[in-house]
């Protein structure tokens, strides 16, 4: 799939240069400046497939530095002190037991790490411009409290699936900055909350 779209690029290159020089030609022919006509041309052609590249661009950077991160408020070590007894007697669950709310763009996905805490994760969009927002806690499912939290946005032409993100290819990234980063720093959180006891095991 790769090729043909790397092909049907090459192509439109192709046709958009012939474009730009007929323009630029027939502009000379009437006394006008080619530059300025065949400059048009260019920047019309770009426009019709690329139009939205420089505002996914610049919103994906905007969002990642106003919202995208990871934040630890309280240490699950934190946690065990102020709740020992509770601590003492945690089983993880087996598997992967959870709950969705929602479609396969915008849902909800709850996983029950153990008798206290739920890792939860969200998926959401299609923002505008390309956008997608992605949001994991750990949560003390009894109090509500959150322990740790991470976000994250990326951009691609629709919904990525089994590597497939549109034919817009140059739309596509992934994380933010440092967001493949935060995200495995969630996984950690995450497998410490599910199995507490773990560390003390050791």
């Amino acid at each position: 799939m790769g090729v043909v779209i790397f092909g049907v690029i090459a192509l439109y290159l192709i046709v958009s240069l012939v474009v730009v020089v007929l323009v630029a030609r027939a502009a000379k022919k009437s006394g006008k400046s080619p530059w300025r006509w065949g400059g048009a041309a260019a920047l019309v052609m770009y426009l019709l497939v690329f139009w939205d590249h420089i505002p996914t661009v610049v919103a994906h950077k905007y969002y990642c530095e106003k919202e995208a991160g990871f934040w630890m408020y309280k240490t699950v070590e934190k946690w065990k002190q102020e709740n020992p007894r509770m601590a003492e007697s945690f089983v993880a669950a087996k598997g992967a037991p959870s709950n969705r709310q929602g479609d396969m763009d915008n849902y909800t996905d709850t996983y029950f790490l153990n008798q206290r805490f739920n890792w939860i994760v969200k998926h959401n969009g299609q923002f505008l411009f390309n956008r997608w927002r992605h949001e994991q806690v750990v949560m003390d499912s009894n109090s509500g409290e959150v322990l740790a939290r991470y976000i994250d946005f990326s951009t691609s032409q629709i919904r990525r699936q089994a590597g497939w993100s549109g034919w817009k290819m140059w739309l596509d990234v992934r994380h933010c900055s440092d967001g493949a980063n935060d995200e495995g720093k969630m996984g950690q959180f995450m497998l410490q909350a599910k199995d507490p006891l773990k560390g003390s095991k050791q």
